[in-house]
């Protein structure tokens, strides 16, 4: 049976939460954290993106299963580096183009590859470990598609603006109606594919957010609201049927508290680099928080025992309420040390 978004992970978090003793399982271990216990270690994953051909089909599911492996992380990130489908254009440019984008159907071919690597990556892990799957959200889709495309993929930038976001300015500044009705159906489009993922396996989805790409001097302070949110919002409804639905809050959140009302179950954000801290949302988040691993400096540039320094910090922050460690983004697999990993991982199960 569903749960309900009242369960006992929604109230208070600032009761002591139950010790749970003995061995556990992965998922036995994330769905304590989720509810509020403290299973018997802080569970622990990381992500990136796989180089091809890990990007689709039985490649993608083999580099999935053997990070999972290399490392014994408790739950999976599965990237998903299926493009969203160019149905009648190439790049969007103008107003014109804008009207091209219409809602796709669950069952396009554009998806349905990701379906697959889900199918096999469930039959694979069996109940025990629990997968949510990327979904970038449609202001973060349609701003891929105002660029030519592309399948390089790494570590998001900081810097909130480049030349993607300018055409979109511009596009907005023309007409403010033909964006927002992109912005739609892209929803539409990504609701049916987040439901589909569900449906091939997937226990949730890790729906990606970033408002400081869209609240500018030039777009206006409220414009996230006034296009992005319900967009998210269903999204995640079509998704409500997951038990691991994850929050990823990309670069600077200016209304971090607004991200922190979804209807997730997990909350995940680059709280080393961009803020806030764990001890700031620790008492003001209801989700489970994912966090305390800097993927931007000290993942690639520290040592390990900086790296487990991290952890045992984000612990000491968290306090009593229990946190899945995580970085707080996709890191270069190129530049950051094995070694810093598995530090990462000791240092999660040594616990503060």
């Amino acid at each position: 049976m569903r749960r309900r978004r009242d369960s006992p992970r929604r109230l208070d978090r600032r009761r002591r939460p139950i010790y749970i003793a003995g061995m556990m399982t992965k998922r036995s271990r994330v769905e304590a954290v989720l509810a509020g216990s403290r299973p018997d270690r802080p569970p622990v994953s990381f992500w990136h993106h796989f180089a091809p051909p890990g990007h689709t089909g039985q490649p993608a599911v083999e580099a999935h299963l053997r990070h999972l492996e290399a490392f014994d992380l408790d739950f999976l990130k599965v990237m998903n580096d299926h493009p969203y489908p160019r149905e009648g254009f190439n790049i969007i440019r103008t107003v014109a183009d804008l009207a091209r984008i219409r809602p796709l159907p669950a069952d396009h071919p554009g998806f349905t590859g990701q379906y697959e690597v889900l199918s096999r990556l469930a039959r694979a892990l069996g109940p025990d470990v629990l997968m949510c799957t990327t979904v970038f959200n449609p202001w973060a889709t349609l701003r891929y598609l105002v660029a030519p495309p592309s399948d390089v993929h790494g570590p998001p930038k900081l810097a909130a603006q480049d030349e993607r976001d300018q055409v979109i300015t511009a596009l907005l500044r023309e007409d403010r109606a033909a964006v927002k009705a992109a912005v739609a159906a892209i929803a539409e489009s990504l609701a049916g594919f987040a439901a589909g993922c569900i449906r091939a396996g997937a226990h949730g989805v890790f729906l990606s957010v970033r408002d400081d790409w869209v609240n500018t001097r030039e777009n206006g302070p409220d414009t996230y609201d006034e296009i992005c949110r319900s967009a998210d919002l269903a999204i995640l409804g079509a998704a409500a049927s997951g038990t691991f639905n994850m929050l990823h809050i990309c670069g600077r959140a200016q209304n971090f508290k607004a991200f922190a009302d979804y209807p997730v179950d997990v909350i995940n954000w680059a709280d080393r680099t961009a803020g806030p801290s764990i001890a700031y949302a620790r008492d003001r988040v209801k989700p489970a928080i994912a966090g305390g691993v800097d993927n931007l400096r000290t993942l690639p540039e520290g040592l390990p025992e900086d790296c487990a320094a991290e952890v045992r910090d984000a612990l000491r922050q968290a306090g009593t309420r229990p946190i899945l460690i995580t970085a707080g983004c996709t890191y270069d697999p190129e530049k950051v040390p094995r070694a810093n990993l598995e530090a990462v991982v000791e240092a999660a199960r040594a616990g503060p």
